[in-house]
């Protein structure tokens, strides 16, 4: 979805005008975190398996090359024709390439953050084919032409009574209809001919196993299955980060996943695909898309390590409260603030600054991302090349002055109480973007240090 380059704080601000979907949004999020609370805290070993995924994964990207032609060899001994794509560009060109060698001009597809980071649709299309996607949050979004808002629940801004009128312009339902239940019926029947009559299916990849060469695909529809079992040609994208070692290790990254993202104990579905049928053709895209510059930054590898669960997305609370579409880019939220100025410094310089630093992503992350330090790490990358703008340069440079010197601190402190208390207008104005969506605290008496110098004696 394209955004005019408007920045994270302009994007936040038109979501933020509707201020009852905006806590609607928030509480709805916060209950997806709450249950995935409960789902971890009755697991006794959580931390032992988060820690395990961790080091799994660390051993994976420090031995990615060979991981990654140890799955090549035996997906290629399966009968799955594996290509290799260096970029966005190149996955689109041989998604396209396979379908015309098999003359198909529509197909349906499962969700896959990576065909949207790669824009795969938009390129599909203005080549000729049409695509369906068939997660029904997706296919929402789709209908309404918008992009994913959020990794694992697509459509998670709309309310029903607004699916209700967008399926009545498009499928038919009637008006005024916005029983989920009925929805959802509508929205199979449509989407059951399109797995009947669609010769090609795409789907993503959870995870890739080096050992075996097969590949796990995680829904609660059953939509990739259905697409991928009905269809005469399979094609799967898949991200170098997706792979994992042993087929055991399954184990560990089943019970993490589905927990941290929704709170159930697994997803419904978890389809294995080894081999093509008898008549289908398999294929696996292979790409890269930045993630191999993305392991040679020391500070930020870790972030390949994301199984795209979202835990992060629910507990943030800029996330929560800004939309997921504030941050132009696929994946939204902390984790994608991190990958975004991977792909274009420049383009996402705003994202690790959409952000309160406050630890709560690195929390719930289960494969134990620093998350909140490599916001951090990114802000000063971005200074340091000067992607920031230059009102937000002086004022830190400012701030650097000020926090350095006692003396001048313990002056601007003084200064400031003194103007809050008998010039709030000052401060309390649209000028002042912390006005804007807080009430002002009352200016205190003294300072902490002042505090602390008059009382020290007497705690002592």
């Amino acid at each position: 979805m394209e955004h005019n380059n408007k920045d994270h704080a302009t994007l936040a601000a038109t979501f933020n005008v509707d201020e009852p979907r905006v806590d609607w949004h928030d509480e709805t999020l916060w209950f997806v975190r709450q249950k995935r609370d409960k789902a971890v805290h009755v697991l006794p070993e959580w931390e032992a398996l988060r820690e395990t995924a961790s080091q799994i994964k660390n051993n994976v990207l420090s031995n990615l090359h060979q991981y990654l032609l140890q799955f090549e060899k035996n997906a290629q001994q399966n009968g799955i024709t594996v290509h290799w794509a260096a970029d966005d560009k190149e996955h689109n060109q041989l998604i396209h390439s396979i379908l015309q060698q098999n003359q198909i001009s529509r197909i349906v597809k499962s969700k896959s953050m990576l065909t949207e980071e790669c824009h795969l649709n938009d390129y599909l299309k203005s080549v000729g084919v049409d695509v369906v996607d068939t997660d029904l949050g997706e296919r929402i979004v789709q209908l309404a032409d918008e992009a994913p808002s959020h990794i694992v629940l697509p459509c998670i801004h709309w309310k029903k009574e607004e699916i209700g009128e967008l399926f009545h312009q498009y499928l038919g339902t009637p008006k005024g209809n916005a029983d989920p239940q009925f929805l959802t019926g509508v929205a199979r029947e449509h989407l059951r001919e399109k797995f009947l009559t669609r010769r090609a299916a795409i789907t993503g990849v959870n995870f890739a196993v080096a050992e075996t060469g097969e590949f796990v695909v995680c829904t609660n529809e059953g939509n990739a299955d259905m697409g991928a079992h009905l269809a005469d040609v399979h094609i799967a994208s898949m991200g170098i980060e997706k792979i994992i070692p042993l087929q055991k290790h399954l184990g560990v990254f089943l019970r993490i996943l589905t927990r941290s993202a929704t709170g159930q104990p697994i997803t419904t579905y978890s389809s294995h695909f080894k081999q093509p049928r008898i008549g289908q053709t398999l294929h696996i895209v292979i790409v890269d898309n930045g993630r191999s510059r993305q392991l040679g930054r020391e500070d930020f590898r870790n972030s390949l390590k994301c199984i795209r669960c979202a835990a992060c997305f629910n507990t943030c609370p800029v996330y929560r409260r800004s939309g997921g579409h504030s941050y132009h880019t696929a994946i939204a939220g902390p984790i994608g603030s991190i990958l975004a100025p991977n792909l274009d410094m420049k383009q996402y310089a705003d994202l690790p600054f959409a952000s309160t630093l406050c630890g709560s992503c690195s929390n719930v992350c289960p494969v134990k991302i620093d998350i909140h330090q490599q916001l951090y790490k990114w802000r000063q990358v971005l200074v340091k090349e000067g992607y920031v703008p230059s009102a937000k340069k002086i004022a830190m440079k400012g701030m650097a002055v000020t926090l350095s010197s006692p003396g001048f601190y313990r002056l601007a402190g003084k200064m400031g109480r003194w103007v809050i208390k008998h010039f709030p207008f000052l401060v309390n104005n649209k000028l002042n973007a912390w006005y804007k969506q807080r009430d002002m605290p009352s200016p205190p008496p003294e300072s902490f240090g002042e505090w602390y110098k008059k009382n020290r004696k007497e705690q002592s």
